[in-house]
């Protein structure tokens, strides 16, 4: 006999349980809720992962490892054959252009260019980062690159904190007080 004579002969769907029709049906009277609680009653919501009031799964697993996920950049990247198809000779390649064109679905991380692939047209490219390999394909093709860094945050060290801040009103309370 092969799997599929066996899926054949049952049934597609099996008939959901009727709760509540009888104590000879096994799921009478409270119709598998048990007794009593907020778990008896309509519109009950047990939360995701709920076991019970044991240790949940998630917290009993040990925690491993490193994730840059929260300092990581993001970037739109686009390689150099893509760019040689996509724009006429002469043309300037930013991120606004990129976006008309479709090749970018919006303004929120900058632009990288990769070298997968050929240039043969003399472009002005703008972007946040470009390979090594891509920039020596756009200036060998006749076309200049321009990197836009963006800026790091570093904190203002003029401006002073809310610690010093507090020791400068005390050091001025002690002279108050000494000075009376």
């Amino acid at each position: 006999m092969m799997i599929h004579e066996i899926t054949n002969k049952v049934p597609k769907h099996k008939a959901r349980k009727r709760l509540g029709r009888g104590r000879a049906s096994g799921v009478g009277k409270t119709s598998g809720r048990g007794h009593k609680g907020a778990g008896s009653r309509a519109g009950f919501k047990r939360r995701p992962a709920f076991e019970g009031g044991q240790m949940s799964l998630l917290r009993r697993l040990p925690k491993r490892g490193f994730t840059n996920y929260h300092f990581r950049k993001d970037y739109h990247i686009v390689n150099v054959a893509l760019l040689n198809d996509r724009f006429e000779d002469g043309a300037t390649v930013d991120l606004d252009a990129l976006l008309e064109i479709g090749l970018v679905r919006d303004k929120t991380c900058p632009l990288k260019v990769l070298g997968h692939g050929e240039i043969k047209k003399k472009l002005a490219i703008t972007a946040g980062k470009c390979s090594d390999s891509a920039k020596a394909k756009i200036e060998a093709a006749g076309g200049t690159i321009t990197i836009t860094e963006t800026k790091k945050w570093k904190r203002d060290r003029s401006v002073p904190t809310a610690r010093q801040r507090r020791e400068e009103l005390k050091n001025k309370k002690a002279e108050a007080s000494a000075t009376e």
